[in-house]
């Protein structure tokens, strides 16, 4: 009885309703989660209780002077802590958890790790862990969405669906960006893309984008130099090549970001390692803190201290512009990131990514434009290029990465850029690294996740691209021994094995009899009757021309098992039957579009 609950499907409209909880109490999680990661900045950076926002800007010196080296490592305590006693769930950037929830559990994820999530992020970001904060949104709304597909007892489908709405609306909500939330939930988390799934998703995201933009403003982002309409103009070429050069950066920047997460993850589950953890994070958080505390002392900030987005905002503004502090940057955030997820911080790695790919690409646009005579571009706008090369090359996720990054900044001049740059990015990582940044921990455990998120293009193929005409019409007074008798002595045309014998009774189409194996065990099987008394008479007819998704309905409307393929426009004759259609040959044919 328990099993029949769990299947049951709920209706479109009672799905929008869940859909728009969903957002309603993501948004509300975005909003304390980030008053969170504030109040616990304010508390360990400068012992005040405040909830001033953090990360947006450049972190102010610290009360504490050179002891705020043990910052980041008295935070890391308490998020071991918390992981360790509550939800190991929690450890790390939150999305691969998610994406196997959906795919090898069915869409379940206890309900207490939202809140341990929140939490355990929140001591991360806010104590100065170089990790971002919207792998734990991502958490936190997925999990209530499992949690209320669960308490409802929805079918698996639907439940996954509301975990996909779920973290789309916990991007929407963090960042302000609802188109680049729902392309996420569908490049990343639907294993379905239709109407059914599509509308919960938009639900969810566009209702947690409102309460977001009531807490926290309608503005972007980031802040980037207005344009005038005519300040529009087409891209140089030679400031198009400087564009592809960085594409072709960030897609190895994006590998080399998903290997070293993967060899810091790898190293510190090594025995020693894992049995002490609170020894472990220590590590990776002191040598954290010496980097924010050298990076200080050199030159004036922490920079690679929480999400970064201080020192994001001021290559976008234009006030560095310097090559080798951009470089130096990006290295020290790449592995101030990686370790501290692979000692054990919770936190996401979208954020990371953004900082990287604004110092790789202001790096290169500091380079190369000087050498451009009249370039038409600034190295803020290099820098945005890179923010969504370097998103979409690590995640996978070209349209998220360039519409996210649109939606962050409005920038439409660097549109056109950044659609190749992107490209070439995710095209480079793949080539160096199949996984990405997400799967790649998954592929570890053997649970593989699906790369390409389509619908399947066998279902606009016609009836004549997949029949079998390896079929014979005999009659229906025949006997079965008499009937394999006369296949022996009749080869087919092409030399295959007949798989269908098409009964005839006074030039009508009785029925099917299918031919399974070899002829001698098809007579074992079924018997000495006549093939009259053996047709299967659970068909449809189809034209060669009809597409498969038509006669899929078809199929399923009539319960049939078998549809004839007919070149007659009326009621067939046995000879107009041209080929058979199986609910077998179907699967064949399907698996054949799966490649690997």
């Amino acid at each position: 009885m328990e099993k029949i609950e769990e299947e049951r499907n709920v209706s479109l409209w009672v799905m929008g309703g869940m859909a728009l909880l969903v957002g309603i109490v993501t948004g509300y999680g975005a909003v304390f989660f980030r008053l969170l990661i504030s109040v616990i900045h304010n508390l360990f950076f400068f012992g005040q209780f405040s909830f001033a926002a953090a990360g947006e800007h450049f972190t102010p010196e610290s009360a504490w002077g050179p002891l705020v080296i043990l910052v980041p490592v008295v935070g890391g305590m308490g998020v071991v802590f918390l992981v360790k006693t509550f939800a190991p769930e929690a450890k790390g950037h939150g999305v691969p958890e998610v994406m196997d929830a959906i795919y090898y559990k069915e869409g379940r994820i206890r309900p207490v790790v939202a809140v341990v999530k929140s939490f355990a992020s929140a001591l991360s970001i806010g104590s100065g862990a170089a990790v971002g904060r919207e792998g734990p949104i991502i958490q936190i709304g997925s999990s209530f969405g499992s949690t209320l597909g669960q308490l409802t007892k929805i079918a698996a489908w639907q439940r996954i669906t509301l975990v996909a709405a779920g973290a789309g609306a916990g991007i929407a909500a963090t960042f302000n960006t609802p188109l680049g939330a729902v392309l996420f939930a569908v490049e990343l988390m639907l294993p379905e893309v239709s109407t059914r799934t599509f509308l919960p998703v938009v639900i969810a995201t566009g209702t947690a984008t409102y309460i977001g933009r009531v807490a926290f403003g309608l503005s972007p982002a980031f802040h980037m130099p207005m344009l005038q309409v005519t300040d529009l103009h087409p891209v140089q070429v030679s400031t198009l090549l400087g564009f592809v050069l960085l594409g072709v950066l960030c897609g190895v920047a994006s590998w080399a970001f998903v290997r070293l997460l993967t060899i810091m993850e790898f190293y510190f589950e090594r025995p020693f390692w894992h049995r002490h953890p609170y020894f472990t994070h220590a590590v990776g958080m002191t040598l954290l803190g010496c980097m924010m505390y050298g990076l200080f002392e050199f030159f004036g900030h922490y920079y690679v201290d929480g999400v970064g987005y201080g020192t994001i905002q001021a290559i976008l503004r234009g006030d560095m512009t310097g090559v080798w502090l951009l470089g130096l940057l990006f290295v020290a955030k790449l592995v101030a990131t990686t370790l501290s997820l692979g000692t054990g911080s919770s936190g996401g790695v979208f954020s990371p990514s953004l900082f990287m790919g604004a110092t790789l690409g202001g790096a290169v646009g500091a380079l190369i434009l000087p050498l451009i005579p009249g370039a038409d571009f600034s190295v803020g706008d290099f820098a945005v290029v890179g923010m969504a090369s370097m998103v979409g090359g690590s995640t996978g996720a070209a349209m998220t990465g360039i519409t996210m990054i649109f939606e962050m900044t409005r920038d439409y001049n660097i549109i056109v850029p950044m659609i190749i740059a992107v490209a070439l990015a995710v095209g480079v990582r793949r080539w160096l690294s199949p996984e990405n940044i997400y799967t790649i921990k998954l592929a570890w455990r053997g649970h593989f996740i699906p790369k390409d998120r389509h619908g399947n293009m066998f279902l606009v193929r016609h009836a004549n691209e997949v029949m079998t005409s390896a079929l014979t019409v005999l009659p229906s007074e025949l006997s079965l021994h008499e009937a394999l008798q006369r296949m022996r002595a009749t080869p087919t045309p092409d030399g295959k094995p007949l798989t269908h014998i098409i009964v005839e009774d006074r030039g009508r189409v009785r029925g099917i009899v299918p031919v399974v194996g070899p002829l001698t065990a098809l007579e074992e099987v079924r018997g000495t009757g006549t093939l009259g008394d053996l047709a299967d008479r659970s068909f449809v007819l189809t034209r060669p021309e009809e597409s498969m998704f038509d006669l899929f309905k078809r199929l399923n409307r009539r319960n049939a098992e078998r549809a004839l393929v007919t070149k007659a426009t009326g009621v067939p004759k046995p000879e107009d039957i041209i080929g058979v259609i199986s609910k077998r040959l179907i699967a064949d044919s399907v698996l054949a579009n799966f490649k690997g």
